[in-house]
């Protein structure tokens, strides 16, 4: 028989379960999710974000001081976004009105406006509006909030996983508050634990590796640490257990992928980490981060795309057989698929990471396409222009040029192949490492033979301007 409790909701009754191990498991069974139950209620409620509402920190002093105002919370999913929308509105008694930017358009925004004018008329309060994934909406969408924020209709809360530099209007976003939230640390999972257990299985036990397990399959989601206690649970129950351990998590939950979120900031910083790490030469941390990606769900050609941009851009010329063993790991990929073909990724990534670094040519291919876009277009010489055709023959073109196939070690020495004012322009610097080495000293080879012909007027001479 169902009772009621002190505020007159109905409460189911418990479930026992009865265990060999130990004493019986009582578990709450309940249709509202475990992370809804567990929603703080108070500010003082709220696991993590020290920094923002420790005694003394910004989100604290606002509360304290009774100073509601328009912000930008951005942080990774289930750190407590929404619960901080949801208490500012309760701690200014604030009609709150939620918007998603994933399911609303305009139409959806227009009420809002309608219903906090109606309530502004009614008590002369604004509306808390809280705008879930705001960086989804649009410019117009998001540009649809701001006479209302400027007037005082709206208290508008923003939410995102995303940098707000890049997806949130810079008018709206100079009119709020950023407060950057972080992913929650093991200590705040093991509050969380604590109070979920206390809720949901009083009598239930997790031993240290099944709490590692949670913590990370959560990956600094709260919410969905969780849900994942929440399966724990009736895991135990359907199974008779007591004590939760590893082996127990490890065969009864399901597969969780980290935190990966193709296009969004976090995929964008692993392969940053990835970069940078073979640029660093670190193979330990480039094979990590390579892992990381793949774990996350991340497209292995993708990978492959970047490491080849890698192979021409951090190591480039100083060992020219990166470039060529990173395709042949993408086309071995492409040939054997996962996992095996994730092997020959992975050579590349280790072969890069090792290699010598030179970025000599980004450097000169950018200072030449800056030079160029900002030149004039100067003229090909004649001798250096192509002549298919009597008339061309005739107004000059190839006349002198030289072949150099046919000059003593394949060099024509002293000629110029630059355009009239250019002649000394040099972009191109060789690192010393790796090929570039023997590179730079054969282009000190060449120059001097150049040097010797124009000494002794056998080079090409142009007339000076």
């Amino acid at each position: 028989m169902n009772s009621e409790d002190l505020f007159g909701d109905i409460v189911p009754p418990l479930a026992t379960v009865k265990s060999s191990k130990g004493p019986s498991l009582k578990l709450k069974t309940q249709l509202q999710p475990l992370a809804e139950r567990l929603r703080p209620k108070t500010l003082d409620d709220v696991v993590g974000q020290k920094h923002l509402l420790g005694p003394g920190m910004p989100l604290r002093v606002a509360f304290e001081e009774g100073r509601p105002h328009s912000m930008i919370l951005w942080g990774p999913p289930g750190v407590g976004k929404t619960t901080l929308a949801r208490l500012m509105a309760k701690a200014f008694h604030l009609n709150f009105v939620a918007i998603s930017a994933v399911l609303s358009g305009v139409k959806d925004i227009r009420e809002a406006v309608e219903a906090a004018e109606h309530h502004m008329q009614i008590s002369g309060e604004p509306t808390l509006v809280f705008v879930d994934e705001v960086h989804r909406f649009s410019k117009s969408q998001q540009d649809a909030f701001l006479p209302h924020v400027e007037s005082g209709l709206f208290v508008f809360i923003g939410a995102t996983t995303e940098n707000p530099s890049f997806e949130v209007n810079s008018a709206l976003l100079s009119r709020s508050a950023v407060y950057v939230l972080n992913s929650l640390e093991p200590s705040d999972f093991r509050e969380l634990l604590t109070r979920a257990t206390a809720l949901e299985a009083p009598e239930l036990k997790f031993d240290d590796d099944a709490f590692d397990i949670l913590v990370n399959l959560a990956d600094g989601d709260g919410r969905r640490f969780l849900n994942a206690v929440e399966l724990a649970c009736h895991l135990a129950q359907d199974k008779h257990l007591s004590s939760v351990k590893a082996d127990d998590l490890r065969k009864g939950l399901p597969t969780s992928l980290r935190r990966f979120d193709k296009g969004g900031d976090n995929f964008y910083d692993l392969i940053s980490a990835l970069h940078k790490s073979i640029r660093g030469s670190d193979p330990n941390a480039a094979l990590y981060w390579m892992a990381r990606m793949l774990e996350g769900g991340c497209d292995p050609l993708y990978l492959c795309r970047r490491l080849i941009r890698m192979a021409t851009e951090d190591v480039g010329l100083a060992d020219p057989r990166a470039l060529e063993l990173t395709i042949n790991a993408v086309q071995a990929y492409e040939r054997l698929g996962s996992p095996e073909g994730e092997l020959a990724i992975a050579n590349a990534v280790v072969y890069l990471a090792v290699a010598p670094k030179s970025n000599s040519i980004e450097i000169a291919y950018n200072a030449v396409r800056s030079f160029v876009a900002h030149d004039s277009s100067r003229p090909v010489p004649f001798y250096l222009r192509n002549a298919p055709t009597k008339l061309m023959k005739e107004l000059g073109y190839s006349q002198g040029y030289r072949y150099a196939h046919d000059e003593p070690d394949a060099f024509a020495s002293g000629e110029i192949y630059m355009p009239e004012g250019l002649e000394n322009m040099r972009w191109y610097e060789p690192r010393p490492r790796g090929l570039e080495i023997k590179i730079a000293e054969k282009i000190a080879k060449l120059d001097e033979l150049n040097r010797h012909a124009w000494a002794n007027g056998q080079g090409r001479k142009r007339s000076k301007k």
